[in-house]
């Protein structure tokens, strides 16, 4: 993915110096495995609590400044991370224009260490990546993308770009209305008709990762041979029944909350093909159709 020369988002708290105060309650083995299918996507801390099984600690420690330095590479992962934020900022911003969605508001990009404070509660870094609707951030720990490759064998920078794009497209559900009002749909309903819920918002995101996709090769042409590869078999390695199978052996269909590998790819891949947020409505889809 090229993308020498582009802007860094100015959206970003970076709080990579502090610590959050807490230990985490889990470890990062075969957990995080699980711990992904709830996280990568978006989903919150109460679910991931339910989800592994794990109690995860919830004080509010006091953030301290450290002197820790980053090397070259954590800086060149922080770069990165902010221009492809920018990128959202930019065809986000046409999409909205385009399609009479009015003014597109940015989200805050928050880079951490271990663990940090936000308004959904306190998150943690062995859990992955997560958006918070309350404040309207999405909250990255940079060490993830060498967990993605050390323990799902998804690597390449447009499939970290893609993980990015995907919390982006929560904050655009959010936006839009469709994440609240799933929410409230949720709190009505059993586990298994939640999980089936979280599903379908969880593939419009990736639905919308793509239409990101789709502008940022129409805008600035930066996509590069093998770019789209990385980015579809990102989506394989993070689907549910691979990894409870990779976790657990098997997999158990009543407890997806993110989507089967080839649903996830199905729906990625639409939204690069076609950019038309008309075609992404889950919601409307037969489990069949998804």
């Amino acid at each position: 993915m090229k993308l020498d020369g582009r802007r860094e988002s100015g959206n970003v708290d970076d709080r990579r110096r502090m610590s959050g105060g807490a230990k985490a309650g889990m470890g990062i083995g075969g957990i995080i495995l699980v711990a992904i299918i709830t996280f990568l996507s978006g989903g919150n801390l109460g679910d991931v609590i339910q989800n592994v099984g794990t109690q995860m600690i919830t004080g509010g420690g006091v953030e301290q400044q450290s002197d820790r330095e980053f090397t070259p590479e954590e800086e060149e992962l922080a770069a990165f991370s902010k221009k492809v934020l920018a990128s959202t900022e930019d065809v986000w911003t046409q999409v909205f224009r385009e399609n009479g969605l009015g003014e597109y508001r940015a989200p805050t990009m928050v880079l951490y260490t271990g663990a940090v404070q936000t308004a959904c509660g306190q998150g943690n870094a062995q859990v992955g990546p997560f958006y918070c609707s309350a404040d309207e951030k999405l909250y990255i720990d940079l060490s993830f993308f060498s967990s993605m490759k050390r323990q799902l064998g998804a690597d390449g920078d447009f499939a970290y770009a893609y993980v990015i794009a995907h919390e982006v497209g929560h904050h655009v559900q959010h936006l839009l209305k469709t994440l609240d009002k799933a929410h409230a749909q949720m709190s009505r309903m059993g586990k298994v008709d939640q999980n089936k819920l979280s599903v379908r918002i969880e593939l419009q995101a990736d639905f919308y990762a793509g239409v990101w996709g789709h502008y940022e090769q129409k805008m600035f042409g930066s996509l590069e041979d093998g770019d789209l590869q990385e980015a579809i078999q990102c989506a394989h390695q993070i689907g549910d029944n691979y990894l409870q199978e990779k976790a657990q052996g098997r997999s158990v269909p009543e407890s997806f909350t993110h989507g089967t590998s080839a649903q996830r790819m199905k729906w990625l891949k639409l939204g690069l093909q076609t950019g038309d947020l008309r075609q992404g409505d889950t919601f409307s889809k037969s489990e069949s159709q998804l």
